[in-house]
């Protein structure tokens, strides 16, 4: 074999493995930058207001701090996004709990601290929506169908309903949020940060700080977990961290505590799924009728992208002639919601695998036998009509799954047990259970995203007569 193709087939080690689990890895708040001053956000207490104004102790001495407000942004106040409708600083309305309204930066963390607590938020409260069932603002809506609902619905002997609900959920990455920020000789910027996407970033900086993509430079650290919650929040703490630098002429780092992280940072969307399924006696589906509610927060962020893919994958692994899936991405005054491991498949999926195990009980079949039934199989067609050419081996999961867990042997014993469960301290009970579900991810981006994030490359011939290819 060619030596250059070795690599084929092989399993390689990371390139930061050996660092990170020696310890020698150094994260965003381990580098040191001599001279740099501490950066610190000033945020809404309240779900939605009207910002009257930033009151500023006269006792505290300001001018051992620099402080940014909106109107010190010299570029144009908005987390650059394919929506650009989340400012980087509020300037009049608060549009959820622990927005940024004001940063500040000082030469060690007591006297930020002290200039926080010096800072205070005059406010009107305003009405604020907390529901996404109430909400009348949309950030995306998606349908999608296939064949006769209504034909379906004819054809049924059973119909099955269910509502699925699943809350916000935190990445809890082990380093939080962090970013240092350094002024460059030339008048530009120089950002360094635990994130995963360099090229939002450097356009976010270029247009919050008005800067030519040129001057504006974005470098990775190590990252001690992301999860896709250093996807797109790093270009909010990076354009913080910038200000700030340009206002203190000198470098500003800024790293979240884990309260300030949890509080303020994106989540993965909060969902409520509601099924109606029409089955025939032997357990096939003649109908899905599919409806998604996903809370945005207070922005778009990814909620398009995101609802996407939950609404592609809303039916299950499951073969069904006729389809409906309804999705839409609500506003609400809570945090905003954004990119989480899955995309929004985790939610629907979830509510998915619950619908049909609800159908297996109200027919009174296993839950094993049932998707033995369903799945799909060559020559099938999804909701979104996608032929499928090739096996996905679902029937062969199924098989060894149950083999390997002995689950129908489980769940006997679970049906068998009669009892409400084991008493514990407190008189709180313990019931025990088993259950099982399928997954399924589709490869590759939602939608037509290969289309729109067509990679480059760049090919040099260097002096010494070598080629160079640069690649995204």
């Amino acid at each position: 074999m060619n030596q250059a193709w070795a690599v084929i087939g092989r399993s390689l080690p990371r390139r930061d493995a050996p660092a990170k689990v020696t310890g020698a890895a150094r994260y965003t708040d381990d580098i040191n930058v001599p001279g740099a001053w501490f950066g610190l956000t000033v945020r809404s207490s309240e779900a939605r207001a009207r910002l009257l104004g930033i009151e500023r102790d006269p006792s505290f001495d300001w001018s051992r701090v620099v402080v940014v407000t909106a109107t010190d942004i010299r570029g144009e106040n908005v987390v650059h996004l394919d929506s650009d409708d989340q400012p980087a600083l509020v300037e009049e309305e608060i549009h959820h709990h622990s927005e940024a309204v004001a940063l500040i930066a000082g030469p060690d963390p007591a006297t930020v601290r002290a200039a926080w607590a010096a800072l205070s938020l005059r406010t009107e409260a305003l009405p604020a929506i907390l529901d996404p069932l109430v909400s009348r603002q949309a950030f995306a809506r998606y349908e999608i169908t296939k064949g006769d609902l209504a034909a379906g619905w004819a054809q049924a002997d059973l119909v099955v309903e269910g509502t699925y609900r699943v809350g916000p959920q935190e990445h809890l990455y082990i380093e939080p949020q962090a970013m240092i920020a350094t002024p460059t000789a030339e008048g530009g910027i120089s950002v360094l940060g635990s994130l995963q996407c360099p090229y939002y970033v450097h356009a976010a900086l270029a247009r919050a700080l008005g800067l030519p993509i040129e001057k504006v430079q974005v470098s990775a650290a190590e990252i001690g977990g992301a999860f896709g919650g250093k996807e797109e929040y790093p270009s909010m703490l990076a354009i913080h961290a910038a200000l700030l630098a340009q206002a203190a002429g000198r470098p500003v780092r800024m790293t979240y505590d884990r309260h300030e992280d949890i509080a303020a940072t994106t989540k993965r969307h909060a969902a409520v799924v509601h099924h109606r399924t029409g089955v025939m006696a032997d357990g096939r589906l003649v109908a899905q009728d599919i409806d998604i509610v996903m809370d945005g927060g207070a922005y778009t962020t990814l909620s398009p992208v995101v609802l996407s893919r939950g609404a592609l994958h809303a039916t299950g692994p499951y073969n069904c002639p006729n389809v409906r899936v309804r999705a839409r991405a609500m506003m609400t005054n809570t945090v905003p919601a954004g990119a989480f491991r899955g995309f929004g498949a985790p939610q629907t999926e979830f509510a998915a695998e619950l619908q049909i195990s609800r159908i297996a009980e109200a027919l009174g079949l296993s839950p094993v036998e049932l998707r033995r039934r369903l799945v799909y199989q060559v020559g099938d067609v999804t909701a979104t009509g996608q032929v499928l050419k090739n096996s996905a081996a679902m029937l062969e999961v199924l098989a060894r799954v149950n083999q390997v867990s002995h689950f129908e042997q489980a769940r006997a014993r679970a049906d068998r047990s009669t009892g409400p469960g084991r008493v514990i301290p407190g008189g709180r009970q313990i019931a025990t259970g088993v259950g099982l579900a399928l997954g399924w991810h589709g490869a590759g981006f939602t939608g037509d995203g290969e289309r729109s994030l067509n990679s480059r490359v760049g090919i040099e011939l260097t002096a010494g007569a070598k080629i160079r290819i640069l690649s995204a």
